[in-house]
């Protein structure tokens, strides 16, 4: 399944049913009367969170959505049938933004939550809703009212407990087929992954989702190599994996280059617990590495103060028991989270 999280659509609810002009005729009535029943109401366009769905592939084939109208009037009081609603399906953790991108107008963070997008139109009232005592014979009926409509912006955060980041080539794939049942792909060149990757980590008797991203490089603010439109995903999590190339000269300069990114990007992660992985362990001589972990630490207490560094090998699985407890600590700080409220079904 191709992964896509980002679309633009456009939603068109259904236009209101015409009232009807009608009067009653019957033999041996006399004063039938007027008897034109109302116009249908349009139908609408719904948004709902599905908790089986986990990209927005399906509106990539098709971006237009329009509403059954409702139904005309009809004579003997017969009122027109409501328009069918369209219901949009999208996975946990998307934004519906106005055309512009940027103006939130729902945000679905939770299974079944339903948020009406574009209202149906009202029905038109036929010639007996005008009957009174002064007017016995109107000819008046309406014209159903016209739904809304706009242009919306859909944009997927996926909602995971743990993101993971870090450089091309730090070892984040590795990393996570080794924690989970996950399979990314794994090669010794940069950017092997192009799209986020989730994975179920177990930690004794308990579990996390673990999120790994694209690797970034400096500059990914202004767009370079796969730019960091993908940390969207990481504003969800609870805390931040931070992976480091043990086996780089520069661990420092590789460590501060995310940081920039991350602070570049905003959006509340700089602020979020972050632990630090020193991988390839198993490919540093141990003075070397204990060097390199020292300086790590001072960096990262000085950036983000909490910050953790704790030395790991994806490949051979030292300290990554220990690595992935402190984790299910920060993922259970999340669930005890208050979760977002949100109405069973509002309009937007």
């Amino acid at each position: 399944m191709k992964f896509l999280d980002q679309c633009k659509i456009y939603a068109k609810a259904g236009d209101g049913g015409a009232g009807c002009v009608g009067f009653r005729r019957e033999k041996f009535i006399e004063y039938g009367g007027p008897d034109g029943g109302d116009g249908g109401r349009g139908g609408d366009i719904v948004v709902e969170a599905m908790a089986n769905l986990n990209t927005l592939i399906d509106y990539r084939y098709q971006q237009h959505f329009r509403a059954e109208k409702g139904h005309h009037g009809e004579g003997r009081n017969k009122s027109g049938r409501a328009g069918e609603a369209i219901v949009l399906k999208v996975p946990i953790g998307t934004q519906v933004l106005a055309e512009d991108n940027e103006t939130l107008i729902a945000d679905m963070v939770e299974p079944g939550q339903r948020v009406v997008l574009c209202r149906g139109g009202d029905g038109g009232f036929g010639n007996a809703h005008y009957k009174s005592s002064t007017n016995q014979a109107p000819r008046r009926a309406d014209a159903g009212w016209p739904g809304d409509e706009r242009w919306v912006w859909l944009r997927l955060k996926l909602i995971a407990d743990i993101g993971l980041v870090g450089l091309p080539n730090a070892g984040k794939s590795t990393f996570l087929a080794a924690t989970s049942s996950a399979r990314p792909k794994i090669a010794d060149y940069p950017f092997t992954t192009l799209k986020p990757q989730l994975g179920v980590v177990r930690v004794d008797d308990d579990e996390f989702v673990l999120a790994d991203l694209p690797g970034l490089i400096e500059g990914a603010a202004e767009g370079r190599g796969l730019g960091h439109r993908f940390l969207g995903h990481v504003e969800r999590c609870g805390a931040i994996l931070h992976l480091v190339d043990a086996t780089q000269d520069d661990v420092l300069g590789a460590y501060r280059t995310i940081r920039d990114e991350l602070d570049a990007y905003g959006a509340g992660l700089p602020a979020k617990p972050e632990i630090v992985g020193l991988n390839k362990c198993d490919a540093v001589d141990a003075a070397d590495l204990k060097k390199k972990k020292a300086a790590l630490a001072r960096a990262a207490r000085r950036r983000a103060p909490g910050s953790r560094v704790m030395v790991l090998s994806g490949v051979t699985g030292e300290g990554v028991r220990d690595l992935l407890r402190a984790l299910m600590e920060h993922a259970r700080a999340r669930r005890a989270a208050p979760p977002p409220r949100w109405d069973e079904e509002r309009e937007a």
